[in-house]
């Protein structure tokens, strides 16, 4: 089992940035790969961002490429999202999610949070 816990965010004028962070607990070690996914009410869960927690390659939705970074620091268990230049098309509940076996989509992994909201207004 794995537990996460996001935090940060919040409500932000278009251009502005926000850093999310997600603390893991658990069998952490066990974890191959992390992410992050977000969700409008009404439409389908979107993949954000991935890394591969062994060789901490990453993966982006072109929608966000070049304006959010996922990292994580394993001495502390946490995954992190830094988005800059944010938009109003960002708005979302976003999600951290991890799983032992690195699935096709971050949306697919096993455990996931609670999620913090995000508001871009314009």
């Amino acid at each position: 089992q794995v537990q996460l816990v996001e935090s940060g965010g919040g409500s932000v004028q278009a251009g502005g940035s926000l850093r999310l962070t997600c603390a893991a607990s658990g069998y952490t070690y066990s974890v191959a790969c992390m992410g992050w996914f977000r969700q409008v009410p009404g439409k389908e869960r979107e993949g954000v961002a991935v890394i591969f927690t062994q060789s901490a390659r990453t993966g982006y939705a072109d929608s966000v490429k070049g304006r959010f970074t996922i990292s994580q620091d394993n001495a502390k268990n946490s995954l992190y999202l830094q988005m800059n230049n944010l938009k109003p098309e960002d708005t979302a509940m976003y999600y951290c999610a991890a799983d032992f076996v690195c699935q096709s989509t971050v949306v697919g992994y096993e455990y996931r949070g609670q999620g913090t909201q995000v508001t871009v207004s314009s």
